[in-house]
């Protein structure tokens, strides 16, 4: 039995999430991934995938799960001849180090992030020990941990974020939906619109009606795509899985322990928010 309401799990990761999120819209991140070569999608796909290696196209479209194939493989096409993985890597920790420190200010170097830092690490550490069936989690695992304390406290939220993400991939899949159906399922919450998360991930009008009438003919959604009763009821058993199948990570820490953390990283959230430099970020557990 879990020692902690898994729902502190959820709670946990929406607080301190911007703080993982910024590397995704920062003006620096896009910077230093051009320095090394890469621009647009292939930035974005490249840095994340990096920890795994040299890995394939294919390889990447099956983790991230829920982009257009066909986006992925014109965004991987060539990137590692064109920049290594340790050397893609390398950028995107410099680009979350000047992010940070662009819209932390003072908080950077504060006794209160330092707090938050070892109690993110923790549950981190926590999650490590769990990595069967998270591939994408278990290679961020693997990476070297920073030193400065605002970089542990990202990096920690990171794993943290694939732990969950995995986990939350897993439950998907075994609910019988592909990646296009969740981002279907996910508009139909109304947390993120259809106009934000189809052209983002690359599918056409006609692969999203398809779902559509799929998800329709399995009771899941109307055929203008919002949830039935069926459908609102399977996405949150979802989320639910997804909670239990995070929690492992902060039972370490305990609720007391979760909530302090989120206190402590609150603050650095918040001016992350307010920077302005989170404008894409999706609010769910969506890839």
């Amino acid at each position: 039995m879990d020692s902690i309401d898994p729902v502190v799990a959820r709670r946990t990761w929406r607080t301190l999430e911007p703080i993982h999120g910024v590397i995704y819209f920062a003006p620096e991140a896009v910077a230093a991934y051009a320095a090394i070569g890469l621009t647009g999608p292939s930035g974005y796909f490249a840095s994340r995938a990096a920890a795994m290696g040299s890995v394939s196209a294919e390889v990447v479209a099956a983790t991230f799960f829920n982009f257009h194939p066909d986006l992925v493989r014109r965004a991987m096409r060539g990137v590692w001849d064109t920049a290594t993985p340790q050397v893609v890597t390398a950028a995107r920790y410099d680009a979350a180090d000047r992010a940070l420190r662009r819209v932390g200010g003072d908080l950077i170097d504060s006794p209160t992030l330092r707090e938050a830092a070892a109690l993110a690490r923790a549950a981190a550490l926590a999650a490590a020990a769990r990595p069967e069936g998270r591939p994408l989690f278990a290679a961020h695992a693997a990476l070297a941990w920073p030193d400065a304390p605002h970089l542990v406290l990202w990096h920690a939220q990171t794993l943290l974020r694939e732990f969950r993400g995995d986990g939350h991939i897993a439950a998907l899949v075994v609910a019988g939906l592909s990646g296009l159906d969740s981002l279907v399922l996910h508009a139909a919450t109304d947390e993120m619109p259809r106009a934000a998360l189809q052209p983002t991930r690359a599918w056409t009008d006609s692969e999203w009606a398809a779902a559509v009438e799929a998800l329709a003919e399995r009771g899941l959604v109307d055929a203008d795509g919002a949830f039935t009763d069926r459908g609102r009821e399977l996405r949150a058993a979802i989320e639910d899985q997804t909670d239990r199948c995070a929690a492992a990570a902060y039972e370490p820490l305990g609720e007391e322990g979760c909530a302090t953390l989120r206190r402590l990283a609150r603050p650095l959230a918040k001016a992350i928010i307010e920077s302005g430099s989170l404008s894409g970020l999706a609010t769910g557990t969506e890839n």
